[in-house]
């Protein structure tokens, strides 16, 4: 079967403009254009804006999208398994959310006593979510599915006072970084030491094993990455380049 961009805009649930925007970066050409100039879009179209669609709710560019499909061995039903296995971890982290929603508000109806545990896991999964959405692909190309998996087990069976622990020393290292930027401090001196230490410090509470190599992998992707960068410069511009250099220069 064959659509006009407008039936295939509706039934992707998508805009024409988008579709022509594919057009225009070579993400999706239609088919071939009619004699009276409209795009027609065919079987092998739709399947692959399937595809895209699948990747753009995933989290990746579209930079990222394209390279995919246009990979010569692109394995159309890999990369739908995958999907699937990502899409479940997902539905499995916002069933435990609102499972921990629903138990607070009834502890705050006093139906219930709610252990720390339970209190705490909601948001491990939440946090879960949010990075595997935001950086998931890159991290799982770089480093593979099983360590990424591993981390976020870790980071799940991390005891209240461990991951409150862990969550004051991201913000620890934060203000550092701030702190150090805004007066132009060297990585060299012991201030970006203080921070390589504590970013090895917070990786150790999620990696199951820590090596300098990756610990030094890591930094490059803070400022090769604009998402990595975005979250340390989103207060003081120069933070993200700070990180790197500081964990370059004393994790060796």
């Amino acid at each position: 079967m064959e659509y006009t961009i407008q039936k295939l805009a509706r039934l992707a649930g998508i805009s024409t403009r988008t579709l022509r925007y594919y057009d225009e970066i070579d993400l999706l050409p239609p088919a071939r254009v009619n004699s009276s100039g409209y795009r027609i879009y065919g079987a092998k179209e739709v399947d692959a804006l399937q595809q895209i669609l699948f990747y753009r709710e995933l989290g990746l560019s579209l930079e990222q999208i394209r390279a995919a499909l246009q990979t010569p061995d692109f394995d159309r039903l890999a990369a739908l398994k995958e999907h699937r296995r990502q899409l479940l971890q997902r539905k499995h982290q916002l069933d435990l959310l609102i499972d921990t929603v629903e138990k607070t508000i009834l502890a705050e109806e006093a139906k219930i006593t709610m252990n720390d545990h339970d209190k705490f896991m909601g948001f491990k999964k939440e946090l879960i979510e949010k990075n595997e959405k935001t950086y998931g692909a890159e991290i799982r190309q770089k480093y593979g599915n099983d360590k990424i998996d591993e981390s976020n087990a870790r980071l799940m069976n991390l005891s209240p006072r461990e991951y409150e622990q862990m969550q004051a020393t991201g913000d620890e290292i934060l203000r550092l970084l701030e702190q150090a930027v805004t007066r132009k401090a060297s990585p060299e001196e012991e201030i970006g030491k203080e921070i390589a230490f504590l970013h090895k410090k917070w990786l150790s509470y999620t990696w199951p094993s820590y090596s300098t190599q990756a610990h030094r992998g890591l930094a490059q992707m803070y400022t090769a990455d604009e998402r990595f960068r975005a979250y340390y410069d989103r207060h003081t511009d120069g933070c993200a380049e700070f990180l790197k250099r500081a964990i370059e220069k004393h994790m060796v």
